[in-house]
């Protein structure tokens, strides 16, 4: 293990993270706090409590997963995506380094971003809502799984992407129109049928679910398929990106 090459990947990532403090950390926060004024506020007070939780305390796990979501995605393919563009990718593929030391570095930083960002946020709603964890390792390990899961996504985005408009493309476009769909602000037990089931098939409502039971105890769907789903999609994703190394897969010209 090249733990000197990781290091240098992992710190390189972070510095990046630190010139761009307002845009990172700052953004998220007020963009949170607006959430909870029009949404917490203005709306939640004339919604009547779901199963048992106030609305502005129900909606703080969705914040946090849609902030996760877009935060892995946008950190991780913008960090593999940036050497291509430069020509720098050629000197990460010649270094005495692995696939899997390029991901702990590149996938490491990204997860490590977004995680400190949904921690952030969750600290940030304490002042709008009362919140109770009930779980809390549960909460931890899905709040790591989730952004390594999607940091990969992203990762494989970046190598995807042929120029930076298409970075935007898919988070845009797929992933906030999914997360919006997926629960993040109600139930999905709230929709008729046959809404509710084909709401099933969208991955994001498994994420959502599972982390809003570690929050209350409840979920739309069972925790452990809530697991499941996020464990295959983390497998899937895995597999691709070793795959597109192996095949350099618009990695060499």
């Amino acid at each position: 293990m090249n733990f000197h090459g990781v290091a240098a990947i992992y710190r390189f990532e972070m510095a990046r993270f630190g010139r761009t403090f307002w845009q990172s950390i700052v953004t998220p926060v007020i963009t949170t706090a607006l959430y909870f004024i029009v949404f917490g506020g203005a709306i939640g007070s004339r919604m009547e409590a779901i199963d048992g939780v106030g609305y502005g305390s129900f909606i703080v796990p969705g914040l946090i997963m849609l902030t996760l979501l877009t935060q892995s995605l946008s950190n991780a393919s913008f960090g593999i995506y940036f050497p291509k563009f430069t020509g720098t990718i050629y000197e990460l593929l010649s270094a005495p380094v692995s696939t899997f030391e390029l991901l702990l570095g590149y996938v490491g930083a990204a997860a490590t971003k977004s995680m400190l960002i949904g921690l952030i946020i969750l600290a940030t709603s304490t002042f709008f809502v009362d919140l109770r964890i009930e779980h809390p390792a549960m909460m931890v390990a899905f709040l790591i799984l989730t952004s390594v899961t999607f940091s990969l996504f992203g990762f494989i985005i970046g190598i995807w992407a042929k120029g930076f408009e298409q970075l935007s493309l898919v988070p845009a476009l797929l992933i906030t129109p999914l997360t919006f769909l997926g629960g993040a602000f109600y139930s999905i037990d709230m929709l008729p049928e046959p809404w509710r089931t084909v709401s099933l098939f969208n991955p994001v409502v498994y994420l959502v679910s599972g982390f809003r039971w570690s929050f209350f105890g409840q979920g739309d769907v069972s925790v452990w398929l809530s697991l499941g789903v996020t464990f295959a999609f983390l497998l899937g994703c895995a597999a691709l990106v070793g795959w597109m190394f192996k095949t350099g897969y618009r990695l060499k010209r």
